[in-house]
C-alpha cells in the first residue's frame, strides 16, 4: 500500500522516547514527513528506523533545547524550511520533589526548556505558518497546569503558561488557518516519571495511561477542533464550565475601588 499525500513535514521535539515517539508513529502514519528532535541521536536513530516502512521522508536532529544555542538552530530551520508545516512542541522536563529541597539550577533548566524554548519554537514557526495559511501547532501541557498543588509548584507553572499561552495563540490566529492546540495529559506511561523522581510503578496504576491511547486521543481531539485537550476527561462539559467560571471573573478583577470586603475608606 502506497503512503498516503504528504501533509508536508512535521517537526516534533522530544521525540526519541514516550510521547514524542508516538506522536511521530501518528503523524507519519497521517501523511507528514518527519523531523525528529532530541538529545539522544542513538535513541532518535532508533525511532526512525521502527518508522521507515511509513514510507515518510525522516530527518533527526540531535539538540538539547535546554541551551540556547541549539534553541536557536531549531528556530532557524522552523522560521525557514517552507516544507514544515506541523511543530509538536513535546520536549519537557518534570519534578515531583518538594519546592524547598530543590536545586535552584535544576528549576531554572526546566523553566527554560518547558517555557523558553517552547516559546522561542512556537514563535519561529507560526509566522511560516500564517504566511502559508496552513499550519499545525500542538503543545503538550499537563493536567497539573490545573492543580499546582500536584507533584512540584514549579513544574505546574510552566504547564499552565503553556495553556495561557496556546489560548492566547488561538485568539490571534482566528481565521488565519492555522491550528493551535494544547494537550493536557495525566500521568502516562513514560520515562518522564523515573526522571522526575517518582517511578511510574509507585502510581496506581488506574491513573496511569499508555502514551499509545494518550496522543491517539489528543489527536482525536484535535480531530474535534478541541483547543484544550484533557485525554482523561469523560465529559467535555466539565472543561466548559471550568472555563466559563474563569471567564466570569473577568469583569471584577479589575476595578477603580478595593472591594468592599476588605472594608478600605477612601
Amino acid at each position: 500500500m502506497s503512503a498516503p499525500t504528504s501533509k508536508g513535514t512535521a517537526l516534533i521535539t522530544g521525540a526519541s522516547t514516550g510521547i514524542g515517539a508516538v506522536y511521530a508513529d501518528r503523524l507519519a502514519k497521517r501523511g507528514y514527513d518527519l523531523i525528529l528532535v532530541a538529545r539522544n541521536q542513538k535513541k532518535l536513530s532508533e525511532v526512525a528506523a521502527r518508522l521507515e516502512s511509513t514510507g515518510r521522508r525522516i530527518e533527526t536532529i540531535a539538540a538539547d533545547l535546554t541551551k540556547q544555542e541549539d534553541v536557536g538552530r531549531v528556530a532557524e530551520r522552523l522560521s525557514t524550511d517552507p516544507t514544515i508545516t506541523a511543530l509538536v512542541n513535546n520536549a519537557g522536563i518534570g519534578s515531583a520533589g518538594k519546592l524547598l529541597d530543590s536545586n535552584i539550577d535544576d528549576l531554572e533548566s526546566m523553566i527554560y526548556l518547558n517555557v523558553t524554548a517552547l516559546t522561542r519554537l512556537a514563535l519561529a514557526a507560526l509566522p511560516a505558518f500564517v504566511a502559508r495559511k496552513n499550519g499545525l501547532l500542538i503543545n503538550i501541557a499537563s493536567v497539573v497546569a490545573l492543580a499546582p498543588d500536584l507533584l512540584n509548584g514549579t513544574y505546574s507553572g510552566t504547564k499552565a503558561y503553556v495553556v495561557n499561552f496556546t489560548q492566547a495563540l488561538k485568539d490571534e490566529v482566528e481565521g488565519l488557518v492555522v491550528t493551535v492546540q494544547a494537550v493536557l495529559p495525566g500521568a502516562t506511561a513514560t520515562p518522564f516519571w523515573e526522571k522526575s523522581g517518582r517511578p511510574i510503578e509507585l502510581l496506581p496504576s488506574e491513573i496511569v495511561m499508555s502514551a499509545e491511547d494518550m496522543v491517539d486521543a489528543s489527536l482525536a481531539g484535535l480531530d474535534q477542533h478541541e483547543v484544550i485537550t484533557i485525554p482523561a476527561l469523560p465529559d467535555i462539559a466539565d472543561w466548559e464550565m471550568y472555563e466559563a467560571a474563569r471567564k466570569a471573573l473577568g469583569p471584577n478583577l479589575s476595578r477603580q475601588k478595593p472591594a468592599a470586603r476588605y472594608g478600605i475608606q477612601s
